[in-house]
């Protein structure tokens, strides 16, 4: 293994038989480098996939109402169905321990003025845990806290839009906005990865929303992030029974599936991840199809390289080389070969996947790799096949005789 003169011997092989190392190193090559980019790229898809769909809390339960479509405990169908501050307390206090967090939200659309600037804006009426739920993050200063809904603060945390449509110059902690005729002091402004509508919302205490719009308890929709630690099934199990209470609790009938519209993020999840495995199974047989291939194509070229030096085998034996030296030489050469490729096809691939970076967003390609561990994976099976493909033929060679060997063209 450590022998100076083999290494003078392989690589002056190799130097003098460049046309056949070159065409058995761009098969090595290719197979990586196709490999890493096609995995990259399916992580890429799975990565712009699972953006998509998990913007808000993972975790997410809504709740929404509609109208009844079956008549039910003496009431007409066609009722409308309106959530109230009772009903979100009905839906927490269910299993307590399943919640990790909750907010009720009213929500309606108001001008709002700054300055000499105005525009139409969503207003929500939330408690402090939507930051949470909605998974915003803060660029200034506070979100709503509990005081501020014990005392219906007129307090405003406004999304990043807002600030560059109304505020425009300065820090909009502290500017008083004009909402439908009454003043809220601007307290924080939020980001939110859903882009640009996202952000363009204000969220004020729900009870200071509730006050404005004459003491109403209404509530247009509800949200609840249950433990993170339930299955699947414990978690759609949880969402079924608030949909169970809450249509029990406004008279709804069991069957009606457009009064209470329960949207569990599980039941979502088991399509999600379905999709996902999709994906990367059609990823991987593409990728274990194209090592394949490299495999095949590095064995060919072996057996051909063997082929072409039979005459060097049988000079070889003739002049007392045993075969074991003989198979070990052509093995030595076959993995050097290998592992220079390989480690050549694994440069290009990653510098692939960077310079590809995520400029293929817009085709729902988003910061496509792979991992180290997939990639050594695949280098050491093609080492290995390298090895195996380096030892078949050479021992066949070197069982010829000396004569047959000299004698073959």
């Amino acid at each position: 293994m450590f022998d100076i003169d083999r290494w003078r011997e392989i690589f002056e092989s190799i130097r003098s038989n460049l046309l056949r190392t070159v065409l058995s190193g761009f098969t090595v090559a290719l197979g990586l480098y196709i490999f890493i980019v096609l995995f990259g790229i399916g992580t890429g898809l799975k990565n712009a996939f699972t953006e998509g769909f998990t913007r808000d809390a993972a975790n997410l339960i809504s709740i929404f109402s509609g109208k009844t479509t079956i008549a039910y405990g003496g009431l007409q169908s066609d009722r409308q169905i309106i959530l109230k501050n009772d009903d979100y307390e009905l839906a927490v206090s269910s299993d307590s321990t399943k919640v990790e967090n909750s907010t009720p939200r009213y929500t309606t659309s108001m001008t709002v003025k700054y300055g000499k600037e105005s525009g139409s804006y969503q207003i929500n009426g939330a408690n402090p845990e939507e930051i949470v739920i909605e998974d915003r993050k803060l660029t200034e200063g506070r979100y709503l806290n509990s005081r501020d809904l014990s005392l219906k603060q007129n307090v405003a945390v406004i999304g990043r839009m807002v600030q560059r449509d109304l505020i425009k110059d300065g820090g909009a902690i502290g500017k008083d906005l004009d909402i439908n005729g009454t003043f809220f002091k601007v307290i924080g402004v939020f980001s939110d990865d859903g882009g640009d509508f996202e952000e363009r919302v204000i969220t004020v205490p729900i009870t200071t929303l509730q006050q404005m719009k004459k003491g109403s308890d209404t509530v247009s929709n509800i949200y609840i992030t249950y433990d993170s630690k339930l299955s699947p099934d414990q978690a759609i199990k949880y969402g079924d029974q608030l949909q169970k209470e809450l249509k029990a609790k406004n008279k709804v009938s069991p069957d009606d599936e457009n009064a209470i519209i329960v949207r569990n993020n599980a039941k979502n999840m088991g399509d999600t991840i379905q999709f996902l495995f999709i994906i990367t199974l059609i990823v991987g047989f593409i990728g274990m199809g194209t090592l394949l291939a490299g495999i095949i194509g590095i064995s060919n070229i072996m057996v051909y390289i063997v082929k072409e030096r039979t005459q060097e085998i049988g000079v070889r034996k003739a002049i007392g080389a045993k075969p074991s030296s003989i198979v070990g030489l052509i093995m030595q050469e076959s993995v050097v070969i290998t592992v220079i490729s390989g480690i050549i096809g694994v440069a290009l691939g990653v510098m692939s996947l960077a310079l590809i970076g995520d400029s293929l967003e817009k085709y729902f390609i988003k910061d496509p790799s792979v991992g180290w561990g997939l990639i050594i994976v695949a280098f050491i099976s093609l080492v290995i096949s390298g090895l195996i493909a380096g030892f078949v033929p050479a021992y066949r060679a070197s069982k010829i005789k000396p004569i047959e060997a000299l004698r073959a063209e």
